[in-house]
């Protein structure tokens, strides 16, 4: 009996933590989906403390972007006249989870639209890493290259 209740207890926590990652995976996809979506679509400065970590710093093709950088940047951007709009698509290649960090790798597409004519596409391919929060997951590095397409 006492074997049984065992088997039992190991099939539960088993199940319990495939269910959790599943569950962690999701959510740092739509982790990387929403930061883009709010910070490099919608221009919103307010997301980057959501999304981010305070040192987050995001390296892009040979630079060293920082969270005042990137909302100086979105500040400008959203001066623009006429700007287009962006619309964001990821391809998840791989998602790896230890304890309360994470290592995401992904294809990263970008169609820039004006007056709903495409003007633009642009592809990336990108790594993340992401820390658990009190509050959930958050972004504390973005590596960015950019993919010529043809």
């Amino acid at each position: 009996m006492k074997a049984i209740i065992l088997v039992l207890i190991l099939f539960f926590q088993l199940t319990s933590s495939q269910a959790q990652s599943q569950d962690d995976e999701g959510q740092l996809k739509q982790l990387i989906q929403g930061s883009f979506d709010k910070i490099f679509s919608e221009l919103d400065t307010a997301s980057i403390q959501t999304f981010y970590t305070p040192d987050f710093i995001l390296l892009e093709n040979g630079e060293v972007w920082d969270n005042d950088k990137i909302a100086a940047y979105m500040l400008r951007a959203r001066s623009a006249e006429n700007r287009p709009v962006r619309t964001n698509r990821f391809e998840f290649i791989e998602v790896k989870i230890s304890g309360n960090t994470a290592w995401l790798a992904y294809h990263n597409y970008a169609t820039f639209s004006r007056d709903g004519s495409e003007q633009r596409k642009l592809y990336w391919l990108e790594s993340a890493t992401a820390v658990r929060t009190p509050v959930g997951w958050s972004l504390d590095m973005l590596h960015s290259t950019r993919v010529e397409q043809e």
